[in-house]
């Protein structure tokens, strides 16, 4: 909803995480219907809060397919997602399985935190 992104934003206005112009940008986009928010080049030189909007759009836009799937649709969201095919990603998680073991563990959180499309 709306207001509740306005909320959101003067929450963190408030807490320090945004500066004035910062605020004013992001509500300006959100009141013309922008989806993304961009940081202005202040804002990247503060500590954690270029980490944390660029970690935010990054996955801002991700789900999990359902018409994609193999097992949790993970992969075919991140094919829809960042343009890459869903069999890349799908050799990218076995690769990490068998030469670091994290795939599974990352396949399995994004499975878990990443919403449904």
């Amino acid at each position: 909803m709306l207001s509740d992104e306005i909320k959101r934003l003067h929450e963190l206005h408030q807490a320090g995480a945004l500066s004035d112009a910062e605020y004013e940008q992001a509500k300006a986009r959100i009141l013309s219907g922008a989806a993304t928010v961009s940081l202005s080049k202040d804002a990247t030189s503060r500590e954690g809060t270029s980490f944390d909007a660029h970690r935010d759009n990054l996955l801002s836009g991700l789900r999990r397919s359902r018409l994609d799937r193999w097992l949790g649709g993970v992969c075919g969201g991140l094919a829809r997602t960042y343009g890459l095919e869903s069999w890349v990603w799908r050799l990218i998680f076995v690769l990490f399985v068998l030469s670091f073991g994290t795939g599974i563990l990352i396949y399995l959180l994004l499975w878990v935190f990443v919403p449904e499309e």
